[in-house]
């Protein structure tokens, strides 16, 4: 990733220039909540500590080798909801996640990553210590150390073309592990929402404009948007064009549904009332039809 991009980008949004020595940050400000309502018939209190390890362990650790200041990190969170306690020490978990990256020339945020992974299966009791060993499988560390690398990869690929590959790499890395652990969540199988199949695709030059649309829709659209809207429509068209292109020679790929998942909102009101509207429209009722509702409202 361009870091000087992403320097100048973050101070711009912050509103203020900061003078200071430069700083060696951890690179990601992570909120963490735990949720164990669902979990009866014991003593689960023990689980809130969780929620301070998991914090602790994806802000406190430093995932790159780039410089962040305070201003730079990567906005994210985590919700890690117990659906099913199988013994007092082993449960089901469902996470729910999101990552956010500044607009340039405006106070909000866009969100770049958001998912809900229900296939996690995790051992934890009182006061087990959170160890970061990223070449050894561990049915909790290696999901989170899995996700730090992923928001980390998206996070880039919005600041640099093809910026976060060095990360993808490393959660692939982590994939392959899992997998040949035969632990549940990691299966690379077509048509599978799950992390093993996420970044296969991710990884794949077949699906390599939908990483070149991450760099595109976010810098060429929204970063220019409040300079030029017009402008910035425009290139959104052709990002959504060039998706519809790769996507018909292709099954449908999770990766790109999770590009809608994140952007379907913000697509909505960029395109309301334009004259682009139906053209974006057509476009996205063919390519996003889960999304068609919500589409509806830029017509109105």
């Amino acid at each position: 990733m361009n870091r000087i991009h992403r320097k100048v980008l973050i101070i711009l949004f912050g509103g203020c220039v900061i003078f200071s020595s430069p700083t060696v940050g951890q690179e990601l400000n992570c909120s963490v909540t735990v949720n164990y309502r669902n979990l009866t018939g014991n003593d689960y209190t023990f689980l809130d500590e969780l929620g301070d390890n998991v914090r602790e362990y994806m802000n406190q650790r430093r995932w790159t080798e780039d410089r962040f200041e305070e201003l730079e990190r990567i906005e994210c969170s985590m919700q890690v909801v117990f659906t099913e306690a199988i013994s007092l020490t082993r449960f089901r978990v469902r996470l729910i996640l999101s990552s956010r990256r500044p607009i340039y020339g405006t106070t909000q945020p866009t969100t770049v990553l958001q998912l809900n992974d229900e296939n996690w299966l995790i051992d934890y009791s009182r006061g087990t210590p959170l160890i970061f060993e990223p070449d050894r499988f561990q049915a909790l560390t290696s999901v989170l150390n899995f996700y730090a690398y992923l928001m980390l990869g998206y996070d880039y690929d919005t600041f640099a073309n093809m910026g976060g590959t060095v990360h993808f790499e490393k959660a692939r890395r982590i994939a392959e592990l899992a997998r040949s652990s035969g632990a549940i969540g990691w299966a690379q199988t077509v048509g599978d929402a799950s992390r093993g199949e996420l970044i296969s695709q991710i990884m794949d030059p077949r699906y390599r404009s939908i990483r070149t649309a991450y760099w595109d829709y976010h810098f060429t659209c929204l970063d220019h948007f409040i300079r030029d809207p017009d402008a910035a429509r425009e290139s959104m068209i052709e990002v959504i064009d060039v998706l519809e292109t790769m996507s018909s020679g292709l099954s449908r790929a999770y990766y790109l549904d999770q590009f809608f998942t994140a952007k379907y909102k913000e697509i909505t009101a960029v395109f309301e009332g334009s004259t682009f509207a139906g053209q974006a429209y057509d476009t996205l009722s063919r390519i996003d039809p889960s999304h068609l509702s919500e589409y509806s409202g830029m017509l109105q």
